[in-house]
């Protein structure tokens, strides 16, 4: 029987982004016309043998997977979304589904797309009405999955240190050592320039064996993104073993986790824990000394006294939060008991909130919850983007935190201690009544009128 012909286009042009080139480049590689390389992505024509075969030599894939034929999936997969009753009214013959999928992968894809945003929108909604929700949010998996674990991944750390002192033979832990250490896994580093990196900030080219890195970047996120790729690549076992020993409810929440596990064995290998442990316990916690001594960012550096809790060489006990202007929370790591709201926004009266006002000062603050309990926090504003003309920084603010028995420690908090800030954990869940910056009620209390008399106080609420 004679085989179909193999129309892959979306797919192809999805490797060749991954892959970071033009379709010129690609028709270079492959012996044949950028013009053929459009028509193939456009599916108009069929993917030969000869030319499965260059693409696998070309940038060493396999070519099994290359030639898996995605039409009978893909169909089966959009014969089942028309089953929603949103589609009830519509004739849609079976034979024409199957001619939509073999024909068009790329709308069938776009389609596909917009069904799942649907579903999972569709859910949210009825998990707000019905007060529970009934999709597991990949992002609270992924920060379960780390605060299970307290931070703390020792393989990656005993990996981390091994490759340290390796690449300390060969130059040191800085930019150049870390070059030479890629050169000698065959892999040459280049700063190249926006237009040819498009719009990456690393690239890997297989094909030619070098790590690409947008020039326009300043010597500590250039170290980053080649520690970043060492542990993609050295630590990779040890990274996929974790994701596979751990059961995830979608691809993307185990992706974030790989992410965090990746970054976890970059900071483990620029700053190896034993040498940065003694060196924190030195320099009393002093952020800006450890980040000028390891060359590590602000941010970096807080972030990696979250994971000291080698056990018996444990020290402070912190938790981490990083917000943007308008309190969207992008990273979250508890190791301090603080208790961090799960929606809404947090407490104006934190001057993490304060950073974008006065960025570049490291900003303290003693902080008491209704509770009495007591933290004490340093934030400070981290700017990631920029660069060159048209590519706008992003301003962000980190706060790192300890609880009041663990401060002294700090060399932020030596001194005379002032009073501490009274805070909420988020406007719906403090019941504190004489707060100006509240924004809303507290949930559960009756709200007074004010007719007669007008507080500074946006609420006023019944004692009980």
């Amino acid at each position: 029987m004679e085989s179909r012909p193999l129309y892959l286009g979306p797919r192809l042009k999805r490797l060749r982004r991954e892959l970071g080139l033009t379709q010129a480049v690609m028709a270079e590689d492959l012996a044949i016309s950028p013009s053929y390389i459009a028509l193939l992505e456009r599916n108009q024509r069929p993917l030969t043998a000869d030319l499965l075969l260059r693409l696998a030599k070309a940038y060493k894939l396999d070519v099994s997977e290359l030639a898996a034929d995605e039409r009978d999936d893909y169909a089966r997969r959009l014969s089942d979304v028309l089953k929603d009753p949103i589609f009830a009214e519509i004739d849609l013959p079976a034979l024409e589904v199957a001619d939509v999928a073999t024909s068009y992968p790329g709308i069938t894809e776009a389609m596909l797309r917009l069904h799942t945003a649907y579903m999972r929108e569709q859910q949210a909604l009825a998990g707000l009405r019905g007060g529970a929700s009934t999709e597991a949010d990949p992002l609270a998996e992924a920060r379960r999955f780390v605060a299970q674990r307290r931070n703390y991944f020792p393989a990656l750390d005993s990996k981390a240190e091994a490759l340290a002192e390796e690449i300390e033979k060969l130059g040191g832990l800085q930019e150049g050592g870390l070059a030479e250490y890629l050169r000698s896994q065959g892999l040459r580093v280049r700063l190249m320039p926006a237009e040819i990196m498009m719009d990456a900030l690393r690239r890997y080219d297989r094909h030619a064996e070098q790590l690409l890195i947008d020039e326009a970047l300043g010597p500590q996120a250039r170290r980053w993104q080649m520690a970043l790729h060492i542990a993609y690549t050295a630590l990779r076992s040890e990274i996929a073993a974790m994701v596979r020993g751990a059961s995830f409810s979608s691809e993307t929440a185990a992706q974030l986790v790989r992410r965090a596990l990746a970054a976890y064995g970059a900071a483990a290998l620029i700053m190896p824990y034993d040498r940065f442990a003694r060196a924190v316990e030195a320099r009393a916690y002093d952020i800006e000394a450890l980040s000028g001594q390891f060359g590590a960012s602000f941010e970096q550096v807080a972030h990696r006294l979250t994971t000291l809790n080698r056990p018996g060489q444990e020290r402070v006990p912190f938790f981490f939060i990083r917000v943007d202007a308008a309190g969207n929370v992008s990273k979250r790591l508890d190791g301090a008991g603080f208790p961090f709201a799960a929606h809404g926004g947090g407490c104006p009266l934190w001057t993490l909130h304060d950073c974008f006002r006065r960025p570049g000062e490291v900003l303290t603050q003693w902080l008491e919850l209704p509770n009495g309990e007591r933290f004490f926090s340093v934030a400070h504003s981290v700017t990631s983007g920029g660069g060159a003309h048209g590519k706008p920084a992003v301003r962000r603010a980190i706060a790192l935190g300890c609880t009041a028995e663990h401060a002294p420690k700090l060399i932020y908090a030596r001194g005379e201690q002032p009073a501490a800030t009274p805070i909420g954990v988020t406007c719906r869940l403090c019941n504190r009544a004489t707060c100006t910056a509240r924004a809303e009620p507290p949930l559960g209390r009756e709200i007074l009128p004010d007719d007669y008399r007008k507080t500074p106080e946006p609420f006023v609420f019944a004692e009980s």
